[in-house]
């Protein structure tokens, strides 16, 4: 059984993505500071070890331990607003931290490594669907600490050649798992369809739309809505693809079509059978107007196919995991 690392594996995607992992037949170590993941979002027979990045000596312990094949990297910061008032933090905890972790695994002959990168490194694309050839010109640290991040990677590549990555570029993430079992526990998210939740619940006394006069047809932006526990089959895939001698590379994951900001509110209010309060408000700074993928490369190589490309399925499955917590 392969012994893979999963850095942030507490957290919502990490978790989800471990969950996938021990399915599929991974031993699997989580690393995580638990400093926005939980300890008990580590299912069995997944291990927590408990550590931040920044300890690299704790993490080349544990890799001289245990003799990973891979290295799964999520844990980083991934506010947008945040990452423009703060973003030393971002390229602190992304940039420095990823090109910490590169280096271990270099030293430790790990062979395999996959990346949790974003669509934030396109910026303002030009043309939507936007393909992994498209220019990167990211409008915000959050997007350019991980750009950088994938510039580290892919030359540390280059230079060692037994070290091949996989970059996955994410569109926005959403819903939890099917079975109830896991989901986005972040008390201040800033997820959409996270916030309208816990709007619904009365958790939050208002959902703010930031800003109604973008270039779309409501006015408000459009993004691309992936179901949290397909992005997790695309890590697994990810994973297959280099055991079996696939050529590492980036890929977008997401569905090909987007929602409006309206059009999710739609949504909720549609799968609860009930309003909430909504109130505009400025726009926020970095937001691209729209953010759609074009994931034809991942299904193509890979053999990927989404199976919850439902918006309707995304919406219930983060009111229903929000009612549990």
């Amino acid at each position: 059984m392969p012994t893979v690392l999963v850095t942030g594996g507490a957290g919502y995607i990490g978790s989800h993505t471990t969950l996938a992992l021990t399915q599929a037949g991974y031993d699997v170590i989580v690393y995580d500071n638990l400093s926005t993941g939980r300890a008990e979002a580590v299912l069995p027979p997944a291990r927590l070890v408990v550590g931040d990045l920044a300890e690299t000596a704790k993490l080349a312990t544990l890799m001289a331990e245990s003799r990973f094949t891979a290295v799964l990297h999520f844990a980083g910061s991934i506010i947008v607003p945040e990452s423009v008032e703060n973003p030393i933090k971002y390229y602190k905890n992304n940039t420095t931290n990823t090109t910490a972790l590169v280096e271990l695994a270099l030293r430790h002959r790990i062979p395999h490594f996959i990346f949790s990168s974003t669509a934030a490194v396109y910026g303002i694309p030009k043309t939507v669907p936007v393909t992994e050839d498209a220019p990167t010109a990211p409008i915000n640290p959050y997007g350019r600490s991980k750009l950088m991040s994938e510039w580290t990677i892919f030359d540390a590549a280059a230079a060692h050649p037994h070290f091949r990555p996989v970059v996955l570029r994410y569109f926005n993430v959403a819903g939890a798992d099917p079975g109830g079992r896991l989901g986005q526990c972040t008390p201040q998210a800033t997820h959409l369809i996270k916030v309208a939740a816990q709007t619904a619940l009365g958790r939050r006394e208002a959902l703010s739309i930031f800003g109604t006069d973008y270039p779309t047809p409501d006015g408000t932006c459009i993004r691309d809505y992936i179901h949290v526990t397909d992005l997790a089959e695309a890590h697994v895939r990810a994973l297959r693809h280099l055991e079996g001698g696939g050529a590492p590379g980036v890929f977008n994951c997401g569905y090909g079509h987007g929602y409006s900001v309206r059009e999710i509110i739609a949504a909720m209010q549609a799968a609860i059978g009930h309003t909430f309060a909504v109130r505009t408000a400025p726009r926020r700074a970095g937001d691209p107007p729209v953010l759609v993928a074009d994931s034809t490369r991942i299904q193509r190589v890979m053999g990927w196919q989404p199976k919850h490309d439902c918006i309707e399925e995304i919406v219930k499955s983060a009111y229903l995991w929000e009612q549990r917590l």
